[in-house]
């Protein structure tokens, strides 16, 4: 039974989840920082809208967060959520915004409980639902906070001239950090593909590399246009982001409760407003070409807005020049789009053939009782079991993600 079950938790991965609590710790102090210097330094324009941003995606993680342990109560395994759960504690943990701590909480519980003890596969499923589950919720954060926080400070930087070596280390260390975040739901969502092989750190590496050399650009164009024309930036935002929002329900995904799958259309507007975000199985190729050609056209008319002004009132960003600028960030953008090609073509782990073979009926009927450290002699007599809605849920999306 354990060559059949599909779902990995490595210890390198509950390696990652520790250090991902410590950096998400430290991401907050670093916040308050930020925004207890712009209030000493007297910004007050700048310290609302960050402190709106870290308000806004918090509550929007818990929002998400309540909603998927409502759906999944039945199945909470951990000693940590159960107690939580007895007590009536979960909805005021996401009221005070502590949700997320206490997704943390369960899986270095089932985790360190699982590598501890060496426990059945049960508890190794259980640690793969509640990562990805953390993994969402940290993609969801970094569109919904740290892309727009780097905007801020990259506005901020270019309009008071204070673009040095260490801040342009600083702001490729963040973009590095949205582009990891982004390749490393690529890859855990992979679990919850049996067909699939799972991806290697070189195949991960690559997948690294073309998004950030797609983010780079997406995110500094945003930025300069915002440093020449700050007050068109959110006229930009609401525009595109409406009309990502409409082709998006035109996917008909249909991955939440019917009252909430509007919140999800617009957090995917939201991530399409920076980086693309595969959610339905059919003609992905012509709407990625699509998306990237839109997305490409956009950034070059932000471009072109900032050069205009650079020559409009000449001196104010004399630290750049328009003529290296422009053409690197395309570049870039361009450099992007053919690694992507590459990886699709020689590093994108796809169908392993063995599993191919297998019937899809045969395949589901062992993931599930593998999952549930069922034992059987050949196939089952009774119909599969239902896995629990998380489960369901992730493996939806994945296989939209992959398609």
């Amino acid at each position: 039974m354990e060559e059949s079950f599909p779902f990995r938790y490595s210890l390198l991965e509950y390696l990652f989840t520790l250090v991902g609590l410590v950096l998400f710790l430290l991401d907050i102090a670093l916040d308050i920082w930020t925004v207890v210097s712009f209030y000493q330094d007297g910004a007050y324009v700048y310290m609302a809208v960050m402190i709106f941003l870290l308000l806004g995606s918090s509550v929007l993680l818990q929002v998400f967060s309540w909603l998927w342990y409502s759906d999944s109560l039945e199945q909470i395994e951990t000693t940590v959520e159960k107690f939580a759960d007895r007590h009536l504690l979960i909805k005021p943990f996401h009221f005070l915004q502590l949700g997320v701590y206490l997704r943390y909480a369960g899986l270095i519980e089932i985790s360190t409980t699982h590598f501890v003890n060496r426990t059945n596969s049960f508890t190794e499923g259980v640690a793969v639902y509640l990562s990805h589950d953390l993994q969402m919720l940290r993609l969801f954060e970094t569109f919904s906070e740290s892309a727009p926080q780097l905007i801020l400070m990259m506005s901020i930087i270019l309009q008071r001239g204070e673009l040095e070596l260490i801040t342009a280390l600083k702001i490729l260390t963040s973009a590095a950090a949205i582009a990891s975040s982004v390749a490393m739901y690529h890859r855990s969502m992979r679990a919850f593909l049996p067909k699939k092989r799972k991806m290697s750190w070189i195949s991960t590496g690559v997948y690294f590399l073309w998004n950030l050399l797609l983010i780079i650009p997406r995110v500094t164009a945003l930025a300069l246009f915002c440093s020449a024309l700050p007050c068109f930036i959110i006229a930009h935002f609401l525009s595109l982001w409406m009309l990502l929002v409409l082709v998006i329900w035109r996917q008909k995904t249909s991955y939440m409760e019917p009252g909430w799958e509007w919140l999800y259309r617009a957090v995917v507007g939201l991530i399409w407003y920076f980086s693309w975000f595969n959610v339905s199985t059919e003609s992905i190729k012509i709407k990625m070409v699509l998306y990237y050609t839109f997305i490409a056209l956009d950034t070059a008319m932000l471009l072109g807005l900032w050069y205009w002004k650079v020559f409009e009132y000449a001196g104010c960003w004399s630290s750049l020049n328009p003529y290296v600028v422009i053409p690197t960030l395309l570049g870039l953008y361009v450099t992007g789009i053919l690694v992507k090609i590459i990886y699709y073509r020689w590093f994108h782990p796809n169908c392993d053939e063995k599993k191919i073979a297998e019937p899809i009926e045969e395949r589901e009927i062992r993931i599930q009782m593998a999952c549930f450290n069922i034992e059987s002699d050949s196939t089952p007599a009774q119909p599969p079991i239902a896995l629990p809605n998380r489960p369901n849920r992730h493996r939806k999306m994945a296989a939209n993600f992959y398609s």
